[in-house]
């Protein structure tokens, strides 16, 4: 075995010193990757900016997104370590993509690295929404639905090329294989997000009992940089002001205070993904007080069509729940308010995993949680990934050339998400193939 250092050389002085994380590479030499340097949260920052503005489709194309650039490409983290951050994240609440990338980038940049990842991530499509409650953005005709074609294609070629790589890297054998044929199975035809967890519990479960013996269960559990007491520090918070602020906003009767305990709460017990987020906030009286249902709908929908995460729709709401100069400040608090309490929990829990991945039973059944992730990645791809993006001739020409410049031809997602996007402006121009009939 070979040690191997990752980016060139290993020096630097000891105040730069933030995490060392020491991983099996796929030719299994070591890689011990260099220590945090004070330039990686910019780095964080430029690679999340290109994801945010570019990464359509929905939390599970995000996570392919992701894969594609972090792993396969950068080579930020292993397959292995990607899988445990999806694992993980699938269990909490909140938006499971937001908190992978910024799990990612606190793994890269430290806690200013996942500040970065998360706002890098979040503010383009944040942005975009508040520019169509202005009125600012408006497609339709020709141009908007052939975007919406070409992007919802893409999103299918990519989710096809991060389970692909996925399946090739976390299910290698017929035991794991055979995890994540259960978990398709669990994911599919379970409802809701009930699937999901009742997968990544089978594959724990099947793990510990199929993969003690397999060598892929010793790989170097994930490794962040996040203390004991700074996790039990974001537990008390989340809890606190999961307790707290409903009971200050119904002593003080105060906008701001009801404005931020809608969304925190909203954010606190969604399972499953941002879509889940829509009755949540339809129920909450401070949002049905300040909206009309026509004003709710018209934001849900243009947060389909923006690329980033779909949480971001609490922008539209929170500007348009303010006034005038103060609708800025509303958008901006209700942006924070709905992400808060799904990274105090990353936060909280990540300290602790990484101690429970040194038993040997723990990771064991990680190998098997690994191998679930990528049969809920699959079921995710057939629904509703392929169904809602495949409506006919000219969506499968477009999904299954972009499939082939990300694997064959070895495309950047970007430069796949501009020629989709392209062919479906082209195909809906000339009406080729649009539907299937």
């Amino acid at each position: 075995m070979t040690l191997r250092v990752a980016r060139g050389k290993f020096h630097c002085s000891l105040g730069e010193i933030a995490t060392v994380v020491v991983s099996e590479s796929s030719d299994s030499a070591l890689v011990l990757r260099t220590p945090l340097a004070s330039s990686r949260p910019v780095e964080v920052f430029r690679t999340f900016l290109k994801l945010g503005v570019t990464s359509f489709g929905g939390p599970v194309a995000h996570l392919g997104y992701f894969r594609d650039e972090l792993v396969r490409r950068r080579k930020w983290l292993t397959e292995q370590h990607y899988g445990q951050l999806v694992a993980l994240c699938q269990f909490l609440p909140g938006p499971a993509s937001s908190q992978v990338g910024f799990a990612l980038g606190l793994l890269r940049g430290g806690y200013w690295g996942g500040l970065a990842a998360w706002m890098a991530f979040t503010l383009p499509s944040a942005l975009l929404l508040v520019f169509f409650a202005i009125g600012a953005v408006n497609l339709h005709g020709v141009v908007g639905q052939g975007l919406m074609i070409g992007l919802k294609a893409v999103a299918v070629a990519v989710v096809a090329h991060a389970v692909w790589g996925m399946a090739k890297a976390l299910t290698p054998d017929v035991r794991r294989v055979l995890i994540g044929l259960v978990a398709v199975g669990l994911a599919l035809f379970l409802p809701g997000n009930l699937g999901q967890i009742a997968a990544i519990i089978f594959g724990l479960a099947a793990g510990v009992v199929w993969c003690r013996n397999i060598l892929g269960s010793s790989a170097t559990p994930l490794t962040v940089v996040v203390s004991k007491r700074v996790g039990v520090i974001c537990a008390a918070l989340f809890a606190a002001l999961m307790i707290g602020l409903p009971i200050i906003a119904a002593v003080m009767q105060n906008s701001w205070v009801s404005l931020t305990d809608a969304f925190y709460r909203a954010g606190a017990l969604v399972f499953g993904g941002g879509h889940v987020v829509l009755p949540l906030l339809q129920g909450e009286p401070a949002v049905a007080e300040a909206l009309t249902q026509d004003q709710f709908l018209a934001g849900y929908g243009a947060a389909q069509a923006v690329p980033g995460p779909l949480f971001t729709f609490a922008a539209y709401l929170g500007f348009e729940m303010g006034t005038g100069p103060t609708a800025w400040i509303s958008a901006a608090v209700a942006l924070i308010a709905i992400f808060l309490p799904g990274m105090l929990l990353l936060l909280a829990v990540l300290p602790f995993w990484g101690q429970l991945q040194q038993n040997s039973l723990a990771r064991a059944g990680v190998t098997g949680a690994n191998a679930a992730v990528v049969g809920i990645l699959a079921a995710a791809l057939v629904h509703p990934v392929i169904t809602s993006g495949i409506t006919g001739i000219a969506p499968l020409i477009i999904a299954v050339g972009c499939f082939v410049l990300l694997v064959y031809a070895k495309l950047p997602a970007w430069a796949v998400v501009i020629i989709g996007a392209v062919g479906g402006v082209i195909a809906s121009g000339v009406g080729l193939g649009i539907g299937w009939i």
